[in-house]
């Protein structure tokens, strides 16, 4: 085999010409001094309601933003009470904080790595929150999503789905971020659907909620020097959505790319202490991240191998949000089963990005197993 590593992630394989288009695209925005707003912003809105068939999209400047604005959108305020995974991204946390509320972190299952619906069940009973956050992590949904999403409405509780890892992925065959009555996601550039900076947007079905989020990205405008509320400056760029355009055309490639390789390493690594999660048959992923667990004490030594054999892992994510730092003291409670914790240790990232190469899942299937014959 020739090549002698593999990159967890790399962020410059692009489809023929793509490069070309797009600074050809920058340069009529800037003849056109389009800035911000403008026909690009547009459209991206009416493609991201056509990919995910949501019925209103928003643009924002990023994906914690989106969030925040989404809390807000639904009338979260002051010392309200919004349940969120002890397992996902710190931005989850802190765009609750941001909004003067209080998070509860909610531990999740091992099995699934996200939220199951009697857990979920005893927080809201337990804690009677305002809202709560779904997030599905790692590209898949969370599987229980459609029994929380009737156990939030059941009990008077607004559901937000943090999609920030989940941009093409289905439940029961229904666009996560389509069909939820309000989520978000990130356009961070390692994303699937990624810009080249920061960018984020906001789906919902209500077309009420939408509305406010839009007024709320823009200062709380309700004319260019009236303001009905405070907002903030999170109007989404018109180079980030050129790309972001351009990148749509070619989205399913790029999906069906990242689905082979982490189908690659489901086939090609069985039998194995590192275990490749799958997700079960009513979720379609969108091949964001492989995702293994391994006894946390040979974790450490697998990732010397992969270091040493120049392949680049993860470990997503190395910690739970109420064992961090500036946690508790913003935390109204907690419910923690150990989950969380585990699976922080136990997580393992194997490389996976757009049109990564069969040849380099193979090498990295080489090194794993080298590893273990030799343990």
């Amino acid at each position: 085999m020739s090549i002698n590593g593999v990159p967890f992630i790399t962020l410059n394989r692009f489809e023929n010409g793509f490069r070309e288009e797009f600074l050809a695209g920058v340069e009529t925005l800037f003849d056109n001094t389009q800035f911000i707003g403008g026909p690009q912003v547009a459209k991206l809105e009416e493609k991201l309601k056509e990919k995910t068939e949501a019925k209103h999209v928003v643009g924002c400047a990023n994906g914690t933003d989106a969030i925040q604005i989404a809390l807000r959108g639904v009338g979260i305020d002051k010392d309200d009470v919004v349940l969120i995974p002890d397992m996902t991204f710190w931005a989850t946390f802190e765009a609750v904080v941001n909004v003067n509320a209080k998070p509860v972190t909610v531990d999740v299952s091992r099995e699934t790595l996200h939220w199951d619906k009697e857990t979920f069940k005893e927080a809201v009973e337990k804690f009677k929150p305002k809202a709560a956050i779904l997030v599905h992590l790692y590209g898949w949904g969370c599987p229980d999503t459609m029994e929380i999403r009737k156990i939030a409405e059941d009990n008077g509780v607004t559901l937000i789905e943090d999609g920030a890892q989940c941009f093409g992925t289905k439940v029961h065959g229904e666009s996560l971020l389509g069909s939820a009555k309000v989520a978000t996601t990130s356009f961070y550039p390692a994303k699937v659907l990624g810009a080249s900076g920061d960018a984020g947007a906001i789906f919902s079905t209500d077309e009420q909620i939408i509305n406010t989020c839009r007024t709320l990205i823009n200062h709380g405008r309700t004319s260019h020097y009236s303001h009905g509320l405070i907002g903030w400056n999170s109007r989404i760029g018109a180079y980030e959505s050129l790309f972001l355009n351009m990148s749509l055309e070619h989205i399913d490639a790029r999906l069906d790319s990242r689905r082979r390789a982490v189908k690659y390493y489901q086939e090609n690594l069985q039998g194995l202490p590192l275990k490749i999660q799958e997700v079960p048959s009513h979720v379609e992923e969108n091949g964001y991240c492989s995702v293994a667990l391994i006894d946390p004490d040979l974790r450490g030594p697998l990732i010397e191998s992969l270091k040493a054999a120049n392949v680049g892992f993860g470990t997503i994510y190395p910690g739970a949000m109420s064992k961090q730092e500036a946690a508790p003291k913003y935390m109204a409670g907690s419910i923690d089963n150990g989950n969380a914790d585990y699976i922080s240790k136990a997580v393992l990232n194997l490389p996976c990005y757009a049109y990564i190469t069969e040849e380099e899942c193979e090498y990295v299937c080489q090194v794993v197993k080298k590893h273990f014959s030799n343990s």
